[in-house]
């Protein structure tokens, strides 16, 4: 199962290939649908300081343990400081307070969720440069205390990546981008895989929009899958980790069934389709 394959990081940790994510997953849904997903087979849960939901994730990861008998280990869990956190001091608060709400002695992967606050992003403006290296300092403080596995980024673009990388002791080892079918910036995943730097794609589904796309649900039809389960396995065979989201069991465990293969003349199809 694709589900049990892992990509190795750049510092030797392995990250399983396809994450549930918990994007607008409110915090009593939340330990629903992460046991349910690790019942699936999923083995890498994400979320999110901002999200609200991590003691729910956290109780959820606990749930699916006892249903399945697995170790926490077997969980790899990726979290992320808020973007509006610019400073050393409240990097370090917001760390302790995740873990603690995530009630686990250490996180698998911690991001800082984006270079800028999220009311700037796409804005002329401060770049927070320095400010994102204070707050990447916190992150190898804490990485090198053991209290993460990993640490990266989300939605940095390649100034900002290199801005990290100029002044940073450890190397991030994510970037968490918005990739699906009908927009993949392949600058940045190129720039990203050159420097040893996994791609994960958020909202492979375009938040549903893939569903009114007629190219997307054909193709999807002639494989006999999901419009879903097509985004994840295009993004899994562009050499990135999908984080394909759902409340529902049902959908759930529909999404971890991808042990498929698109035709390479169907890719390149799907990779014609622009603008999404």
């Amino acid at each position: 199962m694709v589900l049990d394959e892992v990509y190795k990081l750049n510092n030797g940790q392995r990250i399983p290939k396809v994450a549930l994510g918990t994007w607008q997953t409110p915090n009593d849904v939340a330990a629903t649908a992460v046991a349910a997903a690790i019942d699936a087979g999923f083995k890498h849960i994400d979320t999110a300081i901002a999200y609200g939901n991590e003691q729910g994730v956290g109780e959820g990861i606990k749930r699916g343990l006892q249903m399945t008998g697995m170790h926490r280990e077997s969980i790899f869990v990726t979290s992320k400081i808020p973007a509006e956190v610019k400073s050393y001091d409240e990097t370090v608060r917001n760390i302790q307070e995740s873990i603690d709400r995530l009630d686990s002695y250490h996180v698998d992967l911690m991001l800082i969720h984006a270079p800028k606050p999220w009311a700037e992003m796409g804005k002329d403006g401060p770049n927070y440069f320095d400010e994102n290296v204070q707050v990447w300092k916190a992150l190898e403080e804490a990485y090198f205390a053991g209290m993460f596995r990993s640490i990266g980024v989300s939605n940095f673009d390649i100034e900002d990546l290199n801005n990290i990388m100029d002044n940073a002791d450890v190397k991030p080892a994510v970037n968490q981008i918005r990739v699906h079918i009908g927009h993949v910036p392949f600058d940045l995943i190129e720039f990203c895989q050159q420097n040893g730097i996994l791609v994960e794609a958020y909202s492979p589904n375009a938040t549903g929009r893939l569903m009114q796309v007629p190219e997307v649900v054909e193709m999807a039809e002639k494989y006999g899958v999901s419009v879903p389960q097509l985004a994840s396995r295009f993004d899994l065979q562009l050499g990135l980790l999908p984080l394909p989201k759902s409340i529902h069991e049902e959908r759930i465990r529909q999404n971890a069934d991808l042990d498929f293969e698109i035709s390479p003349f169907d890719m390149a199809e799907l990779l014609q389709i622009e603008g999404i």
